[in-house]
């Protein structure tokens, strides 16, 4: 009789892709220790260091011994100064015990798609997308619905064709804006129709605002900013982009009352709790000094991302959109008549330019490529150069 052979790995993982952003990074880092010149726009982290209060704030808070661990949801202090700040800039009353604190983002939009969201249901999300927002659907068991960001629209979507995604099935409604990989900014209107239709389907609402410190203009709008939504309202942010925090993995929600036990148990029983000392030293990101630290990497990231604009529309077969937020460009490169992932591949091969294809972020990305501005504007200005010749040989 023969016996069948079981799979080695869980049915769940299949069809999930991880961030391409990590593997682009380990590829150009080879190539950099064969003495090839590289120049990094692939990995989406500010080239800033983390603000001098909070560094120095988590030094002494490790000397002072925490190290141990922090309830579960995190530390009183930081709850309620995260409730209080957001409370005070979107002038709305968020309960600190509604606030859960999380080691990274990504940890608290898996928590809240796990905890919330049962195998079968659907959740419709904006794409092209930051790729855990896809994963966690699908390891949840769940079957992700991307609608589709427009260009023409400054990559905002259509609320008439997100409605027509609603089924019966439909649990969450996924987006995030300022937006990773576009950069684009979702309008107050576009909010309030989001709360009108999560309020006529009853859903949920998961709006990941990681970006909302890095904007150029007028301050984006945020899913705070509209009114009876809060009780089916998860909302998403940390300290790594705004902060240039992200090793420091400390990321928050604000989560309905009733869903309050069900996101605390899931990260009970995975991560345990969020580093003490890291909490600790956050506190110091809500004082005027780290303020002014975070208004002076904002100005240079508007600096660098004019340049950056006009230099990739200088060059024949891709146009670009001037994002409002974020540190991220999505051109247009289909003028190139090349597939996404064959010009990124190229790029680093040929050009010594690591970027990411569209397609990193979901079928909706083909003809587009991501390039980070979170770095210097002389390499900035070498990349633009070795972009325009590499369009040349092809």
């Amino acid at each position: 009789m023969k016996i069948e052979t079981k799979s080695r790995t869980a049915k769940r993982m299949q069809g999930v892709a991880g961030e391409a952003a990590f593997e682009m990074l380990s590829r150009a880092n080879d190539l950099e220790r064969q003495g090839r010149s590289i120049i990094h726009m692939e990995i989406g982290e500010p080239d800033f260091d983390t603000p001098s209060p909070v560094i120095s704030a988590g030094l002494e808070w490790l000397k002072k011994g925490a190290t141990h661990y922090s309830p579960v949801p995190g530390i009183p202090e930081l709850r309620q100064a995260v409730a209080g700040h957001l409370s005070l800039r979107h002038s709305v009353s968020i309960n600190w015990k509604n606030v859960v604190v999380t080691p990274g983002a990504k940890m608290m939009i898996f928590a809240i798609i796990h905890s919330i969201v049962d195998p079968g249901e659907e959740v419709i999300f904006a794409a092209p997308a930051y790729p855990a927002y896809e994963a966690a659907i699908r390891m949840a068991g769940a079957i992700p619905v991307p609608v589709r960001l427009d260009e023409s629209k400054q990559f905002r979507f259509s609320l008439d064709e997100l409605a027509r995604k609603i089924t019966a099935h439909t649990k969450m409604i996924v987006i995030n804006s300022p937006q990773n990989p576009t950069g684009g900014v979702l309008k107050y209107e576009d909010l309030q129709r989001l709360g009108d239709l999560a309020r006529k389907h009853d859903l949920f609402i998961l709006s990941d605002e990681i970006y909302s410190g890095i904007c150029y203009g007028e301050r984006p709008a945020s899913m705070l900013d509209v009114s009876k939504i809060i009780d089916r309202l998860f909302l998403v942010n940390g300290f790594s982009k705004t902060y240039a925090m992200t090793g420091w993995r400390l990321g928050y929600g604000i989560v309905p009352s009733d869903t309050f036990s069900a996101v605390e148990l899931f990260v009970n029983n995975t991560v345990s709790s969020t580093a003490t000392f890291t909490q600790r030293a956050a506190l110091e990101a809500f004082t005027p000094e780290t303020d002014e630290a975070v208004k002076g990497m904002v100005q240079e990231f508007q600096k660098r991302r004019d340049v950056f604009v006009d230099g990739l529309n200088s060059i024949t077969g891709i146009r670009c959109l001037k994002p409002s937020g974020a540190f991220y460009l999505f051109p247009n490169i289909s003028g190139l008549g090349k597939r996404s992932g064959e010009i990124a591949e190229r790029l680093l091969n040929e050009a010594g330019v690591a970027a990411l294809p569209g397609t990193a972020f979901g079928q909706y990305g083909e003809g587009y490529m991501r390039f980070s501005f979170a770095n210097s504007l002389a390499n900035i200005e070498s990349a633009i150069e070795r972009i325009r010749n590499f369009v040349t040989t092809l």
